[in-house]
C-alpha cells in the first residue's frame, strides 16, 4: 500500500510553501505547520481505516483544488496529466487532433475540424457522433472528458469510431488518428473591410500574438489601410508582455503601459514601451466585450488612457489581476495570483472582490463608494472597479426565445451538417447566402421536431397566474386571463419568420463553417455586425473621431 498521506503532504506542502514563501511570519509559520500536521493525520486515519480503497492521486487533486478555489478562480493547480490544459493557456498549443466538440443529447458530436489538422486529415467531419475512441463506449460522457481523452502527445495515436448522418442514411466509421502539437491561431482572420480600413481580430494573448498581430498589421498596410479596428472581443487574455508589445506598436518608445503591485516588493514592476512603433498616427479604434478580460483590458484599457484610440463595444470583464506559474514536483504546476495591474491613468479594472467574501461563497463587486475617477492623458474621465468601459457603448441584441432554442437543441447545427452533405460546395465566406426556398426547407424542418419554448411574456403572465391563485383572485379574471395567455404563446412557424434575419444569419454562418472552417466564421460574421459598421462610420468622420478623443 502507497503512503498516502506522505503523497498529498509532500505536494500540498509544496502549493503552501509556494503561497506564503519567503515572507512567512512567526504566527502564520505557524498555523502552515499546523494545517499540514493536521491534514497528514487526517490522511494517515483515511489510509489506514477509511472503509474503501483510497485513490490517492484523485483525492489529493479534489483536495488541492477546492483549497485554491476558495482564494479565486484564477490560482489554479496543473496535475501533471492535466499539463495541456496549461500549454493550451500559455502557448496556445496542445497535443491532440484539432477539433472543437459540441454535448448533443446522450453524445458528444465534432462540431469544426481545424482546417489542416489531424482530425481534418484523417477524414472527421462536424456532425460525427463519437461512439467509441480506443474502445471504450462514449455514450454519456461530457465534452470536458472526451476533450481529454483526445488530447495527448504528438505522434500518438487515437482510434475514433463514429456515425456519420448523411442523410439518406447512417454510417458507421473508424477513423485512427495521429496526435499532433495543436496551435490555435492568435489571429483567426484579418483584411480590409473596405478600401481604407483594415480589420484585425485577436483570440488570444500566447506567446506569438504580437508578432501574429504585427506581421497582420503590415500585410494591410500593404494592401491600402489607413485606419484600423482591432478585435479584442471574447478574448480572455493571456500574457501581459504581449499586451505590452501590441500597445507598443501605437505608441512611442519609453511610455508607461501597465504597472503592477503586489504582497512582495519584488512584484512592483513597471512595464514600458521599449522598441520603436509600427504607427503612431493611423486611427484606431478597439473592441471590446464583457468576455474581453486581463490582457485585453490592459491594451485597451492603455490606449484608452494615452488617448491613442477609442474603446467601442460593451464593458469589459474587469480583471485585473495578474498570475505567475511555479513549477512543482512530478511535473505539476500552479499558477498563482501574485499583483494587481494598473493602466497608465493609475486605476485598477478589477471588479470583484474575491478577498472580501460574504458568507465565504458570495463574492461582490466592488463597492461603488469605492470607486475613483482617473484622467486620460487629453484629461478624459475614466474610472477604475468596473472593468474598461468604453467610449462609445453599444449593447448587444438579445436573441429571441425561438432562436436560443433552436441553438440549443442543436436544430441550426443538425440541419448545417445536412446541408453540406447535399451540397458539394457554396459561394465564398463573404458573399454566401440561403436561398427562400432553403429557408422555407429549414422552417419545415424545424416544424418536424418536437420542441417548446416561452418567450418573457409568457413566464410573466405564468408567475402573474401563481400570484393570483394564491391570493384566490384566480377564478375571477379566469376568462381575461386565458385570453391574454392565447395571444402570446408563441406559434412556431410565426416566430420562424418574424426573427427570419437572426435565425437566418446563424444558420448561415453555421453552414460556412463546414466549408471554409474559423476564418469563413469570422469573415462571415463581419457582414451584419452593428459594432463593426458603428466603428465604420466613426472612422468616415475623421474631426469626430478626434473629437471623442479629446483632441
Amino acid at each position: 500500500m502507497i503512503n498516502f498521506a506522505k503523497h498529498f503532504s509532500t505536494t500540498f506542502t509544496a502549493i503552501l510553501l509556494t503561497l506564503t514563501t519567503p515572507c512567512l511570519s512567526q504566527s502564520n509559520g505557524f498555523e502552515v505547520i499546523r494545517s499540514l500536521e493536521l491534514l497528514d493525520q487526517i490522511y494517515e486515519h483515511l489510509e489506514k481505516y477509511y472503509v474503501n480503497d483510497i485513490e490517492a492521486g484523485r483525492l489529493s487533486k479534489t483536495a488541492i483544488d477546492a483549497v485554491l478555489k476558495d482564494l479565486d478562480p484564477y490560482t489554479i493547480y496543473y496535475h501533471e496529466s492535466n499539463i495541456e490544459d496549461y500549454k493550451l493557456m500559455t502557448t496556445g498549443q496542445y497535443g491532440g487532433i484539432g477539433a472543437l466538440i459540441r454535448k448533443n443529447n446522450n453524445y458528444v458530436y465534432i462540431s469544426e475540424p481545424y482546417k489542416d489538422k489531424p482530425a481534418e486529415k484523417s477524414g472527421l467531419k462536424a456532425g460525427d457522433k463519437i461512439l467509441v475512441i480506443d474502445g471504450k463506449g462514449m455514450k454519456n460522457k461530457s465534452s470536458s472528458d472526451i476533450s481529454k481523452i483526445l488530447k495527448g502527445p504528438k505522434g500518438s495515436e487515437v482510434e475514433i469510431k463514429i456515425e456519420r448522418d448523411i442523410g439518406e442514411r447512417k454510417t458507421i466509421k473508424t477513423f485512427t488518428v495521429y496526435r499532433d502539437e495543436i496551435k490555435l491561431p492568435d489571429v483567426p482572420y484579418s483584411g480590409m473591410l473596405n478600401e481604407t480600413t483594415g480589420y484585425i481580430k485577436l483570440n488570444s494573448f500566447t506567446k506569438t500574438a504580437s508578432s501574429a498581430v504585427k506581421s497582420s498589421f503590415l500585410q494591410l498596410k500593404n494592401e491600402g489601410m489607413k485606419e484600423l479596428i482591432l478585435d479584442l472581443r471574447g478574448n480572455g487574455g493571456g500574457l501581459l508582455i504581449e499586451a505590452v508589445r501590441i500597445v507598443n506598436m501605437f505608441v512611442e518608445k519609453n511610455q508607461v503601459v501597465v504597472s503592477t503591485k503586489g504582497r512582495l516588493e519584488e512584484e512592483n514592476n513597471t512595464y514600458k514601451t521599449m522598441a520603436d512603433p509600427l504607427d503612431i498616427e493611423i486611427p484606431l479604434i478597439v473592441l471590446i466585450d464583457r468576455r474581453s478580460a486581463s490582457a485585453s483590458e490592459i491594451v485597451s484599457g492603455s490606449l484608452q488612457d494615452l488617448d491613442r484610440a477609442l474603446i467601442i463595444g460593451e464593458e469589459s470583464f474587469g480583471k485585473g489581476l495578474v498570475q505567475r506559474t511555479y513549477n512543482l514536483k512530478y511535473g505539476s504546476k500552479v499558477k498563482l495570483t501574485i499583483a494587481k495591474y494598473y493602466t497608465p491613468s493609475g486605476r485598477c479594472v478589477q471588479r470583484l472582490d474575491y478577498y472580501d467574501k460574504n458568507n465565504l461563497e458570495k463574492v461582490s463587486e466592488i463597492a461603488d463608494s469605492l470607486i475613483k475617477k482617473f484622467k486620460t492623458k487629453n484629461g478624459r474621465t475614466v474610472t477604475d472597479g468596473r472593468g474598461i468601459e468604453p467610449d462609445i457603448k453599444l449593447e448587444p441584441k438579445l436573441l429571441s426565445p425561438i432562436t436560443k432554442t433552436l441553438f440549443k437543441e442543436n436544430f441550426l447545427f443538425d440541419y448545417a451538417t445536412s446541408y453540406y452533405y447535399k451540397n458539394d460546395s457554396i459561394e465564398k465566406a463573404s458573399k454566401f447566402k440561403l436561398s427562400e426556398t432553403e429557408y422555407t426547407d429549414f422552417i419545415n424542418y424545424v416544424l418536424n421536431q418536437e420542441f417548446s419554448y416561452s418567450t418573457k411574456s409568457e413566464i410573466i403572465l405564468k408567475d402573474v397566474r401563481e400570484k393570483l391563485e394564491k391570493e384566490g383572485l384566480f377564478e375571477d379574471a379566469k376568462i381575461e386571463y386565458n385570453a391574454l395567455m392565447d395571444r402570446i404563446v408563441p406559434s412556431k412557424q410565426n416566430d420562424l419568420i418574424k426573427f427570419k434575419s437572426e435565425i437566418k444569419s446563424i444558420l448561415e454562418n453555421e453552414i460556412i463553417s463546414r466549408y471554409y472552417y474559423q476564418s469563413g466564421r469570422a469573415q462571415n460574421s463581419l457582414k451584419e455586425d452593428i459594432v463593426i459598421n458603428k466603428s465604420i462610420e466613426v472612422l468616415k468622420d475623421i474631426d469626430n473621431y478626434n473629437h471623442l478623443l479629446g483632441n
